[in-house]
């Protein structure tokens, strides 16, 4: 273990934005029996840290070793839930390069505001810990890469927090459909509509004192702080969030793409319209989109963000498949089958898929033990190939230019599904939301994307790859793939 000097060292240089990166071998992490202690710290400690502590806190033979989080009181109040549930000795670090000095810690648990997730997780393979880290897994496209490339090289477990993934009902659904049960699959369909409301405007202000801001923001380069970002709205800031698409939508476009041929990575075209309505606040992201990928054999995943609430609001987090015939299924978790033409279902009865058995938490602690990266439900590519569909969505409505408020806003050609889908979306918008003439949509141009090289190719290339990579501050740089 490391001396109480070298820990404060590493707090120090963290503070002052110079920290080294740790590094750690292929051959670091060590294969658990059924009756050794798996160590692990939770990083993060609001919103979801409290779900990672009530999931491994009871857990036979799972000892929560360290919490980390840059704000005082959500230290206090996490250790005191840890110890609470057991885990006397558990230690409260600002740092989580402090637990991941410790040769005695096995895994890390990463539920940190998004814009953290890779780094942490590349840090931790570096050290030679196994990794379950929240969705998104990447703030990026190219941090999402380096989060790959470091697991091919030490060999940890990364683990996605997309607990569908876990699913044995989904994973058999799946399988069924890439078997052609129902012929051959044309759209694998997201939904991410919750009800939500607007955030207000807060001025730029001294951060509090509870808050290390310097950790907080890491390798996100902000100017200023503004109470919006803590706790939870820093979901709708592009410099830490990923707005709703990449946030509960990472759920159902993981699942959406789960479906899709496996020999199918990145889509080849992307494109999104949306727009931010009514709330009239300093969020950044869209509250309503509709987007779009092609993938290279011609399949599509469609998604759906509708967060504007209003009298009759139909919540809908699922997936819906269609196929070429006409015939479609329209729920992942209670499916159903509506023949060409039809609108009466007929319940499928799915096969039990292959999954790791023993949900998200279970299935993670037991590929731990085993060593074994194969075993974790949402592996890093699954994560990977997920999260940037997301990005690339939110990357093409970021490019986008404002049109006015009408239902043929969208440049889709002659994708007739693409414009009945999107027609839907605009109706609800217009007669339910209230959205009138005057206001307008943020429609995105097509991107191309190079599944191989990661980069886009043709019009808006230049102005697309600048998304793909985040700048990063002094100390908390993502590194370069080749360099992991």
């Amino acid at each position: 273990m490391s001396s109480p000097n070298r820990r404060r060292f590493i707090t120090q240089t963290a503070a002052a934005g110079t920290a080294p990166l740790i590094i750690g071998t292929k051959s670091s992490a060590k294969v658990k029996g059924a009756n050794d202690r798996l160590r692990i710290a939770i990083a993060g400690l609001n919103g979801r840290g409290g779900s990672h502590i009530g999931g491994f806190g009871g857990m036979s033979g799972v000892e929560i070793a360290y919490v980390a989080d840059p704000d005082a009181r959500a230290r206090e109040k996490g250790l005191n839930g840890v110890r609470s549930r057991g885990h006397k000795n558990c230690k409260a670090v600002v740092d989580i390069r402090e637990a991941l000095e410790d040769p005695d810690v096995d895994a890390i648990s990463v539920a940190t505001p998004n814009h953290w997730h890779s780094l942490m997780t590349i840090w931790a393979a570096q050290a030679g810990k196994h990794v379950y880290v929240e969705k998104p897994m990447s703030h990026d496209v190219e941090e999402g890469r380096v989060a790959v490339a470091a697991q091919k090289k030490y060999g940890v477990v990364i683990q996605h927090g997309t607990q569908r993934r876990s699913s044995s009902q989904i994973a058999g659904l799946h399988e069924m459909i890439k078997e052609g049960t129902w012929g051959k699959l044309k759209i694998a369909y997201g939904y991410c509509c919750k009800p939500r409301g607007g955030i207000g405007n807060k001025g730029a202000s001294s951060p509090p004192e509870n808050l290390d801001w310097n950790i907080w923001k890491g390798p996100a380069v902000i100017d200023d702080f503004h109470g919006n970002y803590v706790h939870y709205n820093w979901h709708w800031f592009w410099k830490t969030g990923n707005g709703d698409l990449n946030n509960q939508g990472t759920h159902q476009l993981d699942v959406a793409r789960w479906a899709i041929n496996d020999d199918q990575t990145h889509p080849v075209r992307v494109m999104a319209i949306g727009g931010r309505f009514q709330w009239n606040d300093q969020g950044e992201t869209p509250n309503t989109m509709f987007g779009l990928a092609q993938y290279p054999n011609g399949q599509y995943c469609f998604f759906n963000v509708r967060n504007v609430n209003h009298k009759g609001y139909l919540r809908q987090v699922k997936n819906e498949y269609y196929f070429e015939d006409g015939g479609r299924i329209m729920s992942d978790t209670n499916p159903h089958y509506y023949k060409p033409g039809s609108d009466k279902g007929e319940k499928i009865k799915v096969k039990e898929g292959k999954v790791t058995p023993g949900g998200n938490w279970g299935s993670f602690v037991a590929a731990c033990r085993a060593n074994n990266p194969e075993m974790a439900n949402g592996d890093v590519l699954d994560a990977h190939y997920g999260c940037v569909l997301g990005h690339l969505m939110n990357n093409s409505y970021r490019l986008g230019k404002k049109v006015p408020f009408n239902k043929k806003a969208a440049s889709f050609g002659d994708n007739k599904d693409a414009a009945e889908h999107f027609g839907t979306l605009h109706d609800i918008m217009e007669k339910g939301v209230g959205v009138k003439p005057g206001e307008n949509y943020v429609v995105g141009p097509w991107l191309t994307f190079d599944p191989k090289t990661e980069r886009h190719t043709g019009e808006f290339a230049a102005e697309a790859n600048a998304l793909l990579k985040d700048p990063n501050n002094k100390g908390f740089q993502v590194p370069e793939a080749s360099k992991v």
